[in-house]
């Protein structure tokens, strides 16, 4: 039985989302269509409401409705999220504007009277902009290297050439198309060893080609193996069971809470997402299970798919651990969120002999758009030895 408090806290979220999208379409209405007489006012709400619940309306009928009209509802939902979000950035930030005008009055009164229709326009035009460049950034994913230097003897292997790939995100917008450029590049490349730190698959794994998704996965050529491990969206759809099967088909080793020696040369260690814990209502092994029974004199690349309690990974011992989640924040200013929340939210970290690196990922959640970073394949050359 579902509790009222669901019902509460979901009721407080449509409240909100509404209150927000409301103010939006309101000074849209005020700035851009109010003095225009034959515009009806039933027209322009129609269409926006449809536009702000799209999303909303496309998610909790997923079931009910033909894939074709769910994909598309979704798909335009999510833009309309980016919309809102750099919508009401822009119009706060006037209205304050406005605010402090009525309290000083520093706006000459010619300038507002004229101001109005063209300060809408300009602002239209300016999120537009905004989310137009921000699609476009999405599309170009960065090859972004690191050389490091892990201070242990990995048998006769001198060095180890790894790409890392986290939070594509294949799904109902980032497609089989994405995934096939990803291969491409990968393999360009020419790792020895790739691994995927988690969602690889967003919530709606039946919104993807899954046959060509497999065959994509398949083309990946690495002598040392293809490995993965589930992020917290495999979880949230309740995909992590079908994101194993699919990604195993294809060749990719799942790595669920358990270890893998390579070539008698190092270790990879995968760890369940924290996202497990409440889906399945058990704990993930802690990091010292783990590593009981692994060599610890020989390299320790740890995958986890979400950055947090560092400490463990630095006492355990740990020599290298890759990650994402995070999306560097993915639309700005969100990034001023990520940076408090994580000891690191993008990029290298060093603590001792302990290295982490943060991936920005290379899909998106929600919005197709990215502002304020860029998506990643990251390339990492490691030498062994001091």
């Amino acid at each position: 039985m579902i509790s009222p408090l669901f019902f509460l806290v979901v009721g407080f979220i449509f409240l909100i989302y509404g209150g927000f999208n409301y103010y939006i379409g309101l000074r849209g209405w005020q700035a851009l269509f109010s003095f225009v007489p034959v515009l009806i006012p039933k027209v322009y709400w129609t269409v926006f409401w449809l536009l702000a619940l799209s999303y909303l309306f496309s998610r909790f009928s997923q079931k009910f409705l033909p894939t074709v009209l769910f994909e598309g509802l979704n798909r335009v939902g999510a833009y309309w999220l980016a919309f809102m979000l750099y919508f009401l950035l822009v119009i706060t930030a006037l209205d304050i504007i406005r605010l402090l005008d009525h309290l000083f009055n520093f706006i000459p009164v010619e300038m507002k009277r004229s101001l109005n229709p063209a300060l809408g326009l300009t602002v239209f035009i300016l999120v537009v902009a905004i989310i137009s460049y921000g699609a476009w950034n999405a599309r170009h994913p960065r090859i972004n290297h690191y050389d490091l230097t892990i201070a242990k003897q990995a048998g006769a292997l001198k060095q180890l050439h790894v790409v890392m790939v986290s939070d594509i995100h294949l799904g109902t917008i980032i497609n089989n198309g994405y995934l096939t450029k990803l291969v491409n590049s990968v393999n360009e490349l020419k790792p020895d060893l790739v691994l995927f730190p988690g969602d690889v698959f967003d919530e709606n794994i039946e919104s993807t080609n899954k046959l060509q998704t497999v065959d994509n996965f398949r083309r990946l050529n690495a002598p040392y193996g293809v490995f993965a491990v589930l992020g917290n969206h495999e979880y949230i759809g309740g995909n992590a069971e079908e994101a194993i099967k699919y990604l195993g088909e294809a060749g990719v080793q799942v790595l669920r809470d358990s270890s893998q020696e390579i070539a008698g040369s190092f270790y990879v260690i995968g760890r369940d997402d924290r996202s497990s814990e409440r889906v399945n209502k058990v704990k993930r092994q802690t990091l010292d299970t783990l590593m009981r029974g692994v060599n610890r004199s020989l390299p320790i690349i740890v995958m986890d798919h979400q950055p947090l309690q560092l400490d463990e990974p630095f006492e355990q011992g740990v020599d290298l651990q890759l990650s994402g989640h995070t999306h560097a924040g993915q639309l700005f200013p969100i990034r001023l969120i990520t940076q408090r929340v994580f000891e690191d939210d993008w990029g290298y970290l060093r603590k001792g002999d302990f290295q982490l690196i943060v991936s920005s990922g290379y899909g998106t959640w929600g919005p197709p758009i990215r502002l304020g970073n860029t998506p990643e394949i990251v390339d990492i050359t490691i030498k062994f030895g001091k």
